[in-house]
This record gives C-alpha cells, sequence and structure tokens, in this order.
C-alpha cells in the first residue's frame, strides 16, 4: 500500500523521499523504510513511558525522604509541568529547523538518565531542577515524536496515533510495575533508576536512524523564521484553542492518576508502599488497553462520540475510586479513569497534527502546550485543596474536568473541521478499498 495524502495536506514528505519509500523493498504490501520508522516511534514512546512510569510509582518514597508533605510536593511536580509548557512554545520550531530526529534522540537520552537525580537530590530545590530538566526533555521528545507519528500514520493511509500512544502506556506500565518491584525489596529510587536508565538510553540512541525525513513546507524559509512562536500564540485564537482546552482537561486528569494515585492509596487508606504502586499500574493497564482499541474504535464509531464516551467513564472511575474506602475497589476506579483517558489526547493530537498543513510539529505543539498547562496546573490544585480540604475532595475536581470533556466534544470536534483523524479520511475518500481490506492486508 502506497503511502497517501489526507485531503487537505498540500505537504507531507518531500516527494523525492515519498519516491524512495515507495521504492524500498515491501513486506506485506508496506515499504519495509515505513515498517522501521513506525517501529521506531513505537520505541520513542515506551521510551518516555517507562522511566515516566518507574518514578511516579516510587513518589511515596521521594516524598517521604525528602519529608514533603501533600502541598509541597504539589509544587515540587509543578516544575516538570512547567518544563514541558516551556518547551512546547519552543518545540515546534526546532523541529521544523533541525528535524525531528535530533530532538527525538537527545530528548530520549535525557529523559532516561534524569531521574537517576531523582534519587539523589538532597532538597526539594534541587529536586525541582531536576524535574524542571525532565519536564523540558520529555516534552521536546513529546512533540517531535507525535510529529513522527503523523508521518507514519499518513503513509500508511490509516489510523496509528492511539497505538502509538498505548505503547507509551505500556511502558509506563512496566515502569509502574518495576517501580513497585523496587519498592517491594525496599531498595532506594536512584538504584532503581539507574538499572532502568541504561537500556532505555541504549534504545534511545540506536532508533533514531530508522526515523523518517521529515516535511517541507511549501512556504520559503524566509517567510517561515520565527512562525514557531508565531503559530503557537495563533492557535490561542484558533479552533486548535478548542482542542487545546480539551487536552487541559484530559491531562490534568491524567497528571492526577500518575501522581495521586499511589500516595492517595498509602496516606489516604492506609495501605503498604507497593500495593500503592498498584494503583498507578492499573490506571496504566487500562490507559495501554484503551489505547489498543482506541484506532478502530475511532474509525466506527468516529473521535467526538469517542472522546465523549472516554469523558464520562473516567469521571466514574474517579468517582468510584474517591466514594470507597476499600483498596481494591479504589484500584479499581483509578482503572476505569484510565480506560475513560486513554483516547482522548491522541485524538486531539490527531486531529492537531493535520490542521496545519507543512507545520505538522506547530500544530501538536499547540494543543499539546494547551494539554500541559493542565499538568502544570494541576499539581498546584490538587495539592492546594488537599491541603485545605483533604485529598479525596481535591481528586473531585479531575472527575468533573472529564464531564466537560464529554460535554464539548462534539462542538470542538466540528469547530475544527475534524470530525474524524485524517488518516481516517483517507482511507474512506482516497483508498479504493473499504476500511476492513485495507486494515486486513496491512
Amino acid at each position: 500500500m502506497a503511502p497517501t495524502r489526507p485531503p487537505g495536506d498540500d505537504v507531507i514528505c518531500d516527494e523525492a523521499v515519498l519516491s524512495d519509500v515507495q521504492d524500498a523493498p515491501r513486506r506485506g504490501g508496506v515499504p519495509l523504510q515505513l515498517r522501521r520508522a513506525r517501529l521506531a516511534v513505537l520505541a520513542y514512546f515506551a521510551v518516555l513511558g517507562l522511566p515516566s512510569g518507574d518514578w511516579l510509582a516510587r513518589i511515596p518514597a521521594i516524598k517521604h525522604g525528602l519529608g514533603l508533605s501533600d502541598g509541597r510536593l504539589g509544587l515540587a511536580l509543578l516544575a516538570a509541568s512547567a518544563g514541558q509548557v516551556v518547551v512546547s512554545m519552543l518545540a515546534g520550531r526546532v523541529v521544523h529547523r533541525v528535524g525531528s530526529r535530533l530532538p527525538i534522540v537527545v530528548g530520549g537520552v535525557c529523559v532516561a538518565v534524569l531521574p537517576v537525580a531523582f534519587g539523589l537530590t538532597p532538597d526539594q530545590v534541587t529536586f525541582m531542577a531536576c524535574l524542571f530538566g525532565f519536564g523540558f526533555a520529555g516534552g521536546l521528545l513529546d512533540v517531535a515524536m507525535n510529529a513522527q507519528a503523523v508521518y507514519v500514520e499518513r503513509g500508511f493511509g490509516r489510523p496509528l496515533m492511539t497505538s502509538f500512544h498505548a505503547c507509551y502506556s505500556f511502558g509506563a506500565l512496566a515502569g509502574g510495575l518495576i517501580g513497585g518491584a523496587f519498592a517491594w525489596a525496599q531498595i532506594g529510587p536512584a538504584i532503581n533508576f539507574a538499572v532502568v536508565a541504561a537500556p532505555v538510553a541504549c534504545v534511545a540512541l540506536i532508533c533514531g536512524r530508522w526515523l523518517l525525513p521529515d516535511e517541507t513546507a511549501i512556504a520559503d524559509a524566509g517567510r517561515r523564521r520565527g512562525a514557531g512562536w508565531r503559530s503557537w500564540r495563533a492557535a490561542l485564537t484558533s479552533p486548535l484553542a478548542l482542542l487545546g482546552v480539551m487536552a487541559l482537561f484530559a491531562l490534568l486528569g491524567e497528571g492526577a492518576s500518575d501522581g495521586w494515585s499511589a500516595v492517595y492509596l498509602r496516606d489516604g487508606l492506609g495501605t503498604s508502599a507497593w500495593l500503592a504502586a498498584l494503583g498507578f499500574a492499573a490506571f496504566s493497564v487500562t490507559m495501554a488497553l484503551g489505547r489498543l482499541a482506541g484506532d478502530r474504535l475511532a474509525l466506527r464509531f468516529g473521535p467526538a462520540a469517542l472522546v465523549r464516551a472516554g469523558g464520562l467513564l473516567a469521571a466514574i472511575g474517579m468517582a468510584t475510586a474517591l466514594i470507597s474506602r476499600v483498596p481494591a475497589v479504589t484500584i479499581l476506579g483509578f482503572a476505569l479513569n484510565g480506560a475513560g483517558l486513554s483516547c482522548i489526547f491522541p485524538q486531539l493530537l490527531s486531529v492537531a497534527g493535520s490542521a496545519r498543513p507543512g507545520r505538522t510539529a506547530s500544530g501538536i505543539a499547540a494543543v499539546a502546550g494547551m494539554g500541559y498547562v493542565g499538568l502544570l496546573t494541576g499539581p498546584v490544585l490538587i495539592g492546594g485543596l488537599a491541603s485545605i480540604a483533604g485529598l479525596t475532595f481535591a481528586l473531585g475536581l479531575p472527575a468533573l474536568l472529564a464531564l466537560g470533556v464529554a460535554a464539548g466534544a462534539g462542538f470542538a470536534m466540528s469547530r475544527s473541521g475534524k470530525q474524524q483523524p485524517a488518516a481516517a479520511q483517507a482511507v474512506r475518500h482516497t483508498h479504493r478499498d473499504p476500511p476492513s481490506r485495507e486494515a486486513s492486508r496491512s
């Protein structure tokens, strides 16, 4: 199956690059270069997920080691989100100037190595500085690898974005289980993070050779100079802003479960450290499984219906986790919350990546950047509310925001002009074969 151009996209990759991909050796009807690129992008999503899941599962140990209260922990977690927000305003411009390969490789190595410093920091200030660097590197990697994911999705001509994010979730799940195992063995976070960092950094260095060349915009380089900043700011007044608000709500919910599920189980319900880590693991399992099914669900029902149902399920899951005082039921609630949130953010990025012809990274950076604001404000809001009214009350906020996502899904998708992901539109409108046959042949 030759790479196809989604309707409305004036630019994808260089025509010479497309010709090389089409003429490359094939296996199962798909060029080997495209298959290798898909595997490489999957690997980088795992590179981001595994260290993230590992260190998030060890938050209780880091919290107690530094003697942080809920409020001070919330302030510390703010640093990572601040790094992501800052880099989101730069990432689009960086990718369009130097390509996505270098930011992906550098970001991947930094994401793998920096958590080691978390376990060695002597105080909150140093911990926050390390978190800022981790967030900056992770945000750069996130934008660049999502741009690569859009290129691969276009090449295959069918939805793939949610499955890429599933690999991140499986990586986070593996990291959460690894972190839980080290916590059960009472091994310190620094050793835990070092054991994970070595192989992950090697993968980040090796897989860059298989990434696809980047797209080339029609506009000349002079007109594009400085467009990264202008594109990000212009997005605030464009239909992308609606997608960005939903991304903000969704990532605030993800951040709440990421950063506070283990703390809630340990401090709120009095569970052991290893059982507390299972709360995050359950969230990651259902997040991954939901994303495995997300591409098919989006193709069948459309992204608006998928996002709407996901918001409702996320709200129900969080409410279940907070109402029950039984650890097993609380873990089940976090699992439902993960299933509901699983497909929301990937669908938003899939739309954003094709909203600006020739500026894939800028569209992704704009929506992702607004989503990172949710990660930025979430820890502060949750920590502050927990200090005032308790953690149970504070975690009710993500449930309300999930209901907001469900209520606004149809309107946001219609305003974006993309009722279906770009790759899904390509399948339905540019291929002679129906989607079912195309999927089966790939």
